[in-house]
């Protein structure tokens, strides 16, 4: 099975999870990829999706979901959305698509956080994976000089811009052993929108996929 496939096989599973007549969250990203074309195959049973992204919102357009706006929807069931690395007690950096600050929104109006990931992300310890945060782009090089005095390298991301206008810098050269603090430590940083880290909100449930199919945890 090749790691698409594992992907896929987790995605899948996800719909498990998925009720009828309920809106449901939807993430970014190569795994969620196969999520939404799944939830395309219940479409007519669900009553639409909020969506992180202007890239998933155009994918779920285009298999008929309709797509709410998260201001206008009071909570969600579940969200289902990818990771970057994920540890043993769930906690996990994402933003490599840089839709990490939308994602930690829907992620928080959910009841349920559902991470669908193939069996390589996960690790021991978080940070072999650079981790993102977003920032107000006046505040790029003051903020990278604070997340110097924390021990990572930042690196600014050359010609990215998130959904909300904003700058990507990937933190290298991290070990993270404590992950909410870090998280918190970064979030209060002036000029910082929110990093990576998902783990003052880790994941519910997660969906493995493995080549003996999907685990979940």
């Amino acid at each position: 099975m090749t790691q698409d496939e594992m992907k896929k096989a987790a995605a899948w599973a996800a719909l498990d999870y998925v009720e009828e007549n309920t809106i449901v969250g939807v993430g970014t990203g190569s795994t969620v990829n196969h999520f939404i074309d799944a939830l395309g195959s219940i479409k007519d049973t669900i009553t639409g999706a909020v969506s992180s992204s202007e890239a998933s919102t155009e994918k779920l357009k285009a298999l008929g979901i309709e797509v709410f706006e998260l201001n206008d929807v009071a909570q969600l069931d579940v969200y289902v959305d990818g990771a970057d690395e994920i540890n043993h007690s769930n906690d996990m950096i994402k933003g490599g698509g840089a839709a990490l600050t939308r994602e930690k929104i829907v992620a928080a109006v959910a009841h349920k956080f559902i991470c669908i990931v193939d069996d390589t992300k996960h690790v021991e310890t978080l940070g072999a994976f650079a981790l993102p945060v977003e920032v107000i782009p006046m505040a790029r090089s003051y903020v990278a000089r604070e997340l110097l005095k924390l021990g990572g390298d930042p690196v600014y991301r050359h010609g990215v811009l998130t959904d909300n206008g904003n700058v990507i810098l990937d933190v290298h050269g991290l070990s993270i052993s404590e992950p909410k603090q870090l998280e918190e430590k970064i979030n209060q940083i002036v000029g910082v929108v929110t990093n990576g880290l998902f783990a003052q909100r880790g994941a519910d449930i997660v969906i493995t996929g493995t080549q003996k199919g999907p685990n979940i945890n």
